[in-house]
Parts: structure tokens; C-alpha cells; sequence
């Protein structure tokens, strides 16, 4: 995992639309989610720290987490694809019922497209052996692996369906978290199978995704094999974070998840029910949200942040980006100042990409923001 430190459960369909259009919106006013391939471009003033080989036990933790100042970026330096199995043969024809109850039938799988607006499918299918297989990504895939692919989302997260059509794909998966809708109806006109999967995202729910993915693409033994290994990794991270975050609702880190993008004037507050819950509470903070009802993901009000006094917020990287860095941030957002978040500049961001991904990295994602929390960079 690499830092750098700055200086100074299902989950229901109209909140994964609310973050649709969130994203969305992001992405054509100030850069959605990396579309590079790379690392998040440098914020002025940073150092960055590397903590790869050191188990979380064995870092340097704070003695007091509450008590520490300024803003770590947690990156992922060790989520490379590690498939389950190398080029494995499919099972076809097979023949689903997917998330909006249509039957699809698959019979080729050597083309494959796999769309969300969180990255997670594909990353799912490139760890189930098929990586070979891919032969487009959306805005959000952006590992080593899949970034020299073609992109088929245009403006963030807008599915282009000329660039599908110019693939040739044999079989498409997606979700509702990408649009708009009728491309994918033109899909199925062109006799291109396409399998709507839950866009529902959670610590929880990852295995049974893995799964849905695999038994599309007739793979299915695969399948058990890597849910029950993403499953297995995250269990284990989140008692490896229980050992070392305070147990005491009063000493854990006050903590809330802020969408940004500042130059288009977007900022909403993830609470309940958004997958950010989940994220906190595996990293043992404690959800604010749920101490103010905050649920679902919703427009940042003055009130609420003040409300909820945060001693830590999580941020996307580009958010942060997009306002200007924490200076920026205060600036636009003043009432975060009135918090010991703000006064403390206690921000954790990590790429786009990943922090809310929930796919097979899970463990990686959690253990590098257990360490930006419990163990950053000495200042």
C-alpha cells in the first residue's frame, strides 16, 4: 500500500440511481473517475510513504488516531489481478435470469464487455481467468491489466453504442448505474446477449456479484472459488482492523464519506444504505450518518455536517482534486471548519475507482485506508 501525506447489504434501486446521476454529473463537470490508467495526478506539497510488506499488526500506530492532523492519500500499490484460474473453458450455452428477471441465454463468451459505473465487473471478470476475453473497458476500469483497451463510455459514464457495435461483443454485463438505457435496448435488437446484474454494492453482496458474473459466463466453479477467496480475504482484514481501531463507540474516529466535485458544484454526504456505512464501519470508525439519519446520498447541508461533528471524512481523490485540495475544500465548504475534521484537516481520500468498488480488491482497499487512518506517514 502507498500513502501520501499532504502537509498543512443489498442496497435499494433508487439509491444506486441517485449515485448514477451523482457520478455523472461529476464526470462532465470536473472529471469523473480516473480515466488514465495511472495514479491520481500529484497534489502540491505531498510526500508519499510506501507500507507493502508491514502487517497492519507490526505499523507504526498512533497512539491517539484522534489526535492526528492532515490528509493521507491511500493508494493501492499491490491490487494487481491475481485470476483464480488461467483461461478457463466455459460451459455453453448457459442460460440466466438476471436482475430485472429477463432470461438471457449465452452461447460465446470470447468477446466480452463488462460496464459499471463502479469498475467492479470487469475487475471480476479479469480475475476469474477471462481477462483475455475483454475486449473494451468503461471510464472507471482502470488497472494495469484493462487500461490499453477501448473505452465505451463517453463523457464519464454516457455508454457510447457506436463504440459497443464497432467491439463486435458476444456478451454484454452490466447493471443500471450506466446509461442511457436505450443503448443497451439496441444492444439486445442487435442479438447481443446482455445480462443487467445487481447494482448493488456492499462488503456484504460481493460474493454473490462474483458469483452472478461467473454463472453468466459459464463459469461457475470459478466462480465459488473466487467468492470464496474475496470473502474469505475481507473477513480477515476487517478482524485484522478490529485489532487495532479503539473498541469504544466514544473513541472511534466520528466519520463521514463527502462526494465532491467542486467546479460543478456538486457535494453530497454518502449516509446509510450508500455502501459508504459499510466502508466505515469495516474500518472501525463509527457511521455518523446513522447518528443523524442520514440516509441514502444526498445534497451536503451546512447542518449536517456541523451536525455531525466528523473527527474524519473520506474523499475520492478527484473530489479532493476538483476543490482545490483541503485548502479549497475549507474555502468551499466552510461549515467543515466548525468541525474537528476541518480543524484538524483530517481528510482520508483514495482513487476513484476503488473506494467504492467492492469486487475482489476489498481487502486490499480496506487495508490500505486502515493504515492512511491508524498508521500514516509521520509528519
Amino acid at each position: 500500500m502507498k500513502f501520501t501525506h499532504i502537509s498543512a447489504p443489498r442496497r435499494a434501486a433508487a439509491l444506486v440511481a441517485v449515485a448514477a446521476s451523482v457520478f455523472a454529473l461529476a464526470a462532465c463537470g470536473a472529471g469523473g473517475p480516473s480515466s488514465s490508467g495511472g495514479q491520481d495526478e500529484a497534489v502540491a506539497g505531498e510526500v508519499t510513504v510506501t507500507n507493502e510488506a508491514t502487517p497492519l499488526a507490526q505499523a507504526s500506530l498512533l497512539a491517539d488516531p484522534k489526535a492526528y492532523t492532515g490528509t493521507v492519500v491511500a493508494q493501492l500499490t499491490n491490487a494487481g489481478i491475481d485470476p483464480v484460474a488461467q483461461n478457463p473453458s466455459p460451459t455453453l450455452p448457459v442460460t440466466v435470469t438476471d436482475a430485472q428477471g429477463t432470461t438471457v441465454t449465452i452461447d460465446d463468451t470470447s468477446r466480452i464487455l463488462a460496464l459499471d459505473i463502479y469498475g467492479s465487473l470487469s475487475r471480476i471478470v479479469f480475475d476469474l481467468g477471462l481477462g483475455s476475453n475483454v475486449i473494451g473497458r468503461d471510464t472507471s476500469s482502470t488497472f494495469d491489466e484493462i487500461a490499453g483497451l477501448p473505452n465505451v463510455t463517453a463523457n464519464g459514464h454516457d455508454v457510447s453504442g457506436e463504440a459497443i457495435l464497432d467491439l463486435a461483443p458476444t456478451v454484454i454485463l452490466t447493471d443500471t448505474s450506466l446509461g442511457p438505457w436505450d443503448v443497451f435496448l439496441q444492444m439486445r435488437d442487435a442479438n447481443i446477449p446482455v445480462v443487467v446484474l445487481d447494482s448493488s454494492r456492499s462488503l456484504a453482496s460481493t460474493g454473490d456479484l462474483i458469483q452472478s458474473v461467473a454463472d453468466a459466463l459459464g463459469v461457475p466453479d470459478q466462480g465459488k472459488k473466487l467468492a470464496e477467496r474475496s470473502e474469505q480475504q475481507i473477513s480477515a482484514k476487517i478482524a485484522d482492523i478490529a485489532s487495532i481501531a479503539p473498541t469504544s463507540v466514544q473513541d472511534k474516529l466520528r466519520v463521514v464519506f463527502l462526494y465532491a466535485r467542486g467546479q460543478a458544484g456538486i457535494y453530497y454526504l454518502f449516509g446509510e444504505g450508500s455502501g459508504a456505512d459499510d466502508l466505515i464501519e469495516a474500518i472501525g470508525g463509527y457511521d455518523v450518518a446513522k447518528e443523524i439519519n442520514w440516509n441514502g446520498m444526498k445534497p451536503l447541508t451546512a447542518e449536517g455536517l456541523v451536525d455531525a461533528q466528523p473527527d474524519l471524512v473520506l474523499m475520492m481523490t478527484k473530489g479532493l482534486e476538483s476543490v482545490g485540495g483541503v485548502d479549497g475544500l475549507l474555502q468551499s465548504v466552510p461549515a467543515l471548519a466548525q468541525t474537528p475534521a476541518g480543524m484538524n484537516r483530517r481528510i482520508v481520500a483514495m482513487d476513484d475507482s476503488d473506494i467504492l468498488s467492492f469486487g475482489p480488491q476489498s481487502s486490499d482497499v480496506l487495508d490500505a485506508l486502515a493504515r492512511a487512518i491508524y498508521a500514516p506517514p509521520a509528519q
